[in-house]
């Protein structure tokens, strides 16, 4: 893309994939420049199983943002979910060789980096390493060390698990597609940045994202995410539920839901009917409404009881772990009539549909600010975000100070042409960006070689 400031975010979905076109305004809000969207074929419960028929749904989402938008789409950061993600605490520490020196960005990406060496289980990778609270030198809860003198550096992570197949499919789909792997981010975390704000993440509050193959669940508290899973169901297993209890196709099972589905039973009188078309000249089939939203309540129960586990496991239920702000519904799911209140009687927590348009541009288009393109809008936000930070890096390597000479100035600039060294403040920083680029490269070699 000809334009630095311009970022691609692809949502794989089960149900659609989203290539969407954004950047930053000048008051800091996201502009989306195009949207592309293509019926996702060969994703199942947010797992790639035909490579082929996810290529060809990706080149149509590109194609779509491209016309909409004449920006050409070279690069991507992709989302990536499915049920074999799962997250870990973990707590590490490093031993400082000068403790007289003040700890810097260095010290971090050492923790950081020996979190990335962890063993895991055959055939799975370490996604993201999220820091949470700092120790120095016994001295607990410090969220931000950098500064502080100290000879032993604790951390607790929270650390983010996936197959490697599965990333590796995903990134053989993108590649096979004509596009640059951008990035990699966990899909609730995408979420999460698009409809969150910083004081619902202060507070304590769990997103519960309900696609069409999974529901993803982030639970933040104290600003810092606390917990992550991938609950393996989604908007796709009530349509399923629907097709199979009226015994109608899932094109029309897929109707009902979204025209009249609600997950409060007691909404709809015993009389209330909806006539389908019969097939090839049967009769029409007569549905109740209250039948219909009995199926859907069934399964939408199970689906909350799953990830209300999930928030219990982390701890809700202690005093200090509270989530004051509740719980946040996204994703096409979270659009079902009375879903929020079933939410709200199920887990006794504060509930509100997440929308992604606080980020959004005031002229955007009403359609972007649908829990649907929640994850879209998270993904453009964090490959803008990745951008601005080498951008700055950049700036600190290249901007001398107003006390060097001319002299000085040549010389480091003759350093930096033949690479020898640079300033030491943007090492650190250079080699936080890297830890993912390392993990990127060595992904894009074993697509290289796979060919």
């Amino acid at each position: 893309m000809e334009n630095n400031s311009i970022a691609v975010g692809l949502d794989i979905g089960t149900t659609k994939i989203v290539a969407m076109i954004g950047r930053k305004n000048e008051y800091g809000k996201l502009e989306i420049l195009g949207v592309g969207k293509s019926k996702s074929l060969g994703v199942h419960r947010g797992v790639v199983n035909n490579i082929t028929q996810t290529i060809q749904s990706i080149q149509q989402a590109v194609q779509g943002a491209e016309s909409d938008s004449d920006f050409k789409i070279s690069e991507v950061v992709v989302g990536i979910a499915g049920q074999h993600i799962r997250s870990l605490q973990h707590s590490d520490y490093i031993t400082r060789t000068n403790a007289d020196e003040v700890i810097d960005d260095g010290d971090i990406d050492l923790l950081i980096n020996q979190v990335y060496k962890l063993v895991m289980l055959p055939g799975e990778e370490i996604i993201h390493v999220l820091p949470q609270e700092y120790k120095v030198d016994g001295q607990a809860e410090i969220k931000e060390p950098i500064g502080m003198y100290g000879g032993r550096l604790e951390a607790n992570f929270h650390v983010v698990v996936g197959q490697v197949s599965s990333i590796r499919n995903i990134g053989r789909c993108v590649k096979s597609s004509g596009l640059d792997l951008a990035g990699i981010t966990l899909e609730p975390l995408a979420s999460a940045n698009a409809v969150l704000s910083q004081e619902e993440k202060e507070a304590g509050v769990a997103l519960i994202d309900i696609g069409g193959g999974t529901t993803d669940l982030a639970i933040f508290k104290d600003g810092i995410i606390r917990h992550t899973a991938v609950i393996p169901f989604g908007g796709n297993v009530i349509t399923e539920d629907i097709k199979e209890g009226c015994s109608i196709i899932e094109k029309q099972a897929e109707l009902l839901k979204i025209k009249f589905g609600s997950a409060w039973p007691g909404e709809n009188k015993d009389n209330e009917i909806v006539s389908i078309p019969g097939l090839r000249g049967r009769e029409p089939k007569e549905i109740t409404l209250k039948n219909l939203s009995k199926i859907i309540h069934a399964r939408v129960v199970e689906i909350i009881e799953q990830a209300y586990l999930e928030i219990k496991n982390y701890g809700h239920e202690e005093q200090k772990k509270k989530l004051i702000a509740g719980i946040v519904l996204t994703g096409g799911g979270s659009q079902l009539n009375h879903l929020k209140q079933l939410v709200e009687y199920i887990t006794g927590m504060d509930t509100r549909i997440g929308y992604p348009n606080e980020h959004l541009a005031g002229d955007s288009d009403p359609d972007m600010a649908s829990p649907l393109y929640a994850t879209a809008v998270g993904l453009v936000m964090n490959a803008i975000e990745n951008q601005s930070k080498v951008i700055i890096e950049e700036e600190v390597v290249e901007a001398p100070t107003e006390t060097t000479s001319a002299a000085e100035t040549a010389i480091e600039e003759n350093e930096e042409q033949t690479n020898t060294s640079a300033p030491i403040q943007s090492e650190p920083r250079r080699e936080r960006k890297s830890i993912f680029e390392k993990w990127a490269d060595k992904l894009k070699d074993f697509l290289d070689n796979a060919e």
